[in-house]
């Protein structure tokens, strides 16, 4: 078991949260606390960069549409970026694939010009 960290950076686009470990049950709320913090301005992106992610149940996946749905109340869009393979696949039987923005990597999502 992975401990979960959650790294904040800014981009042109908005903020960035590098999520990397294990995304449980027992790790969840703390994600959902980073979240609930977080102030979006209209237009912006919350891009959730997952390349760390090691390990995500159905607690993770929430929190992740829990993210999303602030980011829609407050006018603001969310993306997921270097999404693991097994993460991926549990999105895609869910049929969350097509809910989501999935980029390749951050690099390039954030460097496109802001709204």
């Amino acid at each position: 078991m992975s401990p979960l960290t959650i790294t904040t950076r800014g981009a042109a686009t908005g903020p960035v949260l590098e999520i990397t470990g294990d995304l449980d049950h027992a790790t969840a709320p703390e994600l959902r606390r980073t979240v609930d913090g977080l102030a979006l301005a209209a237009g912006q992106l919350l891009l959730l960069d997952l390349a760390g992610l090691e390990f995500c149940d159905s607690s993770g996946i929430s929190i992740l549409l829990a993210a999303r749905n602030l980011a829609i109340r407050q006018g603001a869009d969310l993306a997921l970026a270097a999404v693991p393979a097994n993460t991926a696949r549990i999105l895609r039987v869910v049929g969350l694939d097509s809910v989501f923005t999935i980029h390749s990597d951050t690099s390039t999502t954030t460097s496109r010009t802001a709204c």
